[in-house]
């Protein structure tokens, strides 16, 4: 029983080095984890976030909204695109695909800029009594960015108000299908022209008594085009949105950056003058001692 007890107590003298030697590592991940997630930039991830989800509605519904536009036109008001190098509704909508293409990528880009400036920024802030030295450079760029992202946010809301002009012309003819379905032998008519669709000279018009207006309110294409420039439009307000939130960011990240290098600065003129102080204390010190040997 006795040798029992000694190996016992023996396996637990030995186990009690490896338990203190794994707590300490799970407590250093541990910390190390809490200062990982203590340097994410949480304002730019949530704008970042929210301008991606922004932009792949705009862009996504956008882009199949254009293209059911281009299928009711063709299909219901039987137009054509023109021949040669005439620019007409056709070669407009062609045009926006591209340049919807080309919002997706841009600002693909310019979110991963954006966050990549908040993690410098918040490591700038977190480091401030630290070895970090804070450049004119740094502000510089930050400037720069703020500057950018009032320019796009001016630009975003361009946008919205554009989009708003197609979801305005579904919603009336819409209304005009909810329309024909209340009220029995109303007449009425839309006419492309009046939206700036066609030239004057072209009519394009359809009414209420015609196969085709029948067959376009019967359809889901219609709908669903109605709907899909809804949700691009929502998109687009949410690229506003996030292009709001990330100049408060940026300008708060700025001032803290400004408040940052002042406190340097005052930092190296503090620890200059202690120096001098030092040093001149020092020397009155050997001056005395000389004088009294």
């Amino acid at each position: 029983m006795e040798e029992n007890m000694e190996e016992g107590q023996t396996q637990k003298a030995e186990q009690t080095p490896r338990f203190q030697a794994l707590l300490s590592e799970s407590t250093g991940c541990f910390e190390c984890c809490i200062k990982c997630l203590g340097g994410i930039p949480y304002a730019s991830l949530i704008a970042t976030i929210l301008l991606y989800a922004g932009v792949a509605l705009f862009c996504g519904c956008g882009h199949e909204a254009l293209s059911g536009t281009v299928n009711i036109l063709q299909t219901y008001f039987e137009m054509a695109r023109a021949a040669g190098d005439v620019i007409d509704v056709f070669t407009m909508i062609d045009i926006f695909k591209y340049v919807i293409y080309g919002i997706a990528a841009a600002f693909f880009v310019y979110g991963i800029l954006l966050m990549v400036e908040g993690f410098f920024t918040t490591g700038a802030i977190k480091d401030l009594y630290g070895d970090f030295k804070i450049t004119t450079c740094g502000r510089c760029v930050s400037a720069w960015f703020i500057m950018l992202t009032y320019i796009f946010m001016l630009a975003w809301l361009g946008v919205t108000a554009f989009t708003s002009l197609p979801v305005f012309m579904y919603f009336n003819l819409w209304t005009i299908c909810q329309n024909t379905t209340l009220v029995e032998g109303a007449n009425l008519c839309l006419d492309l022209r009046q939206f700036g669709i066609v030239s004057i000279g072209e009519e394009k018009k359809i009414c209420t008594m015609s196969e085709n207006f029948l067959r376009m309110c019967e359809s889901t294409e219609l709908n669903m085009t109605f709907h899909l420039f809804i949700v691009a439009l929502a998109g687009a307000g949410a690229a506003v949105i996030a292009m709001v939130h990330y100049l408060m960011v940026l300008s708060a990240n700025w001032a803290y950056v400004k408040d940052a290098c002042r406190m340097q600065k005052y930092e190296d003129i503090k620890s200059k003058e202690e120096q001098e102080l030092h040093d001149i204390h020092s020397t009155r010190s050997k001056e005395r001692l000389n004088a009294y040997t």
